[in-house]
């Protein structure tokens, strides 16, 4: 008897499995190490903050800015300025209820995938850190070979924000459906669940089984009472 498809779980990271938004964490960090200058680069990034809370983010502007300050570093340097960061930063707001949360849809045999629009630079050790396997982020463009390759500031392919994470999501399964050729059932929206505090998510979230407002924004708590979605906190005691 074949094996029934695992469920899809699926799980934003930004002020969902975080306390805080990793992005505009990264900006802060700068700021605290004297990479960039303090009163320029806040305004800048709490301007781009309020893009994206009124969901008009030019996300093309944004990694540009977030990357340009770090574009000259070696990899080696990238990679210790960024393990210090989530070391110093992005430990301090994850929430023991998301891990724990996380964890039990991974016991349950869920196939679990962190899904957000911030880029993949940041995201990937947080994704590690939770120890998620599967990350669908916004995609960096980066030039030279091997241990020569440098970031450009511009993002590759399609900015998984918005209706993009749907875009970035069904290729993401095109893509393990063709590489496994048979065998198994697959995971897919079908039977799917999604954990967003955003309502920058509602094409996601009508797209899923199972809709979960964590924390929601405003808008999204209106539009989940609206549907009857479950709402829940991961920052309770």
């Amino acid at each position: 008897m074949a094996r029934p498809a695992p469920r899809l779980a699926l799980f934003d990271l930004d002020n969902t499995l975080l306390a805080g938004d990793s992005d505009h964490a990264w900006g802060e960090f700068l700021i605290s190490r004297g990479i960039v200058d303090e009163v320029e680069h806040r305004a800048k990034n709490d301007a781009f903050y309020e893009q994206y809370v009124r969901g008009e983010l030019d996300i093309h502007g944004y990694v540009a800015f977030t990357l340009e300050p770090i574009l000259s570093l070696a990899p080696a340097a990238l990679a210790t300025l960024r393990q210090e960061f989530v070391t110093s930063e992005v430990a301090a707001i994850m929430l023991p209820q998301a891990i724990a949360l996380v964890n039990s849809h991974r016991d349950a045999g869920d196939l679990c995938v962190i899904i957000t629009a911030t880029n993949e630079f940041i995201t990937q050790p947080i994704a590690a850190a939770f120890g998620v396997e599967h990350l669908i982020a916004t995609g960096l463009e980066q030039t030279g070979e091997g241990t020569e390759q440098r970031y450009t500031g511009a993002i590759k392919g399609t900015p998984c924000y918005q209706h993009g994470k749907i875009t970035k999501l069904n290729a993401w399964l095109d893509a393990r459906a063709a590489e496994a050729a048979g065998g198994d059932p697959l995971a897919s929206l079908a039977d799917s669940i999604l954990y967003s505090d955003s309502f920058n998510d509602l094409p996601l979230l009508n797209a899923v089984t199972t809709a979960v407002a964590v924390d929601p924004d405003p808008r999204l708590e209106a539009e989940a009472v609206a549907r009857g979605w479950q709402i829940r906190s991961l920052r309770g005691a």
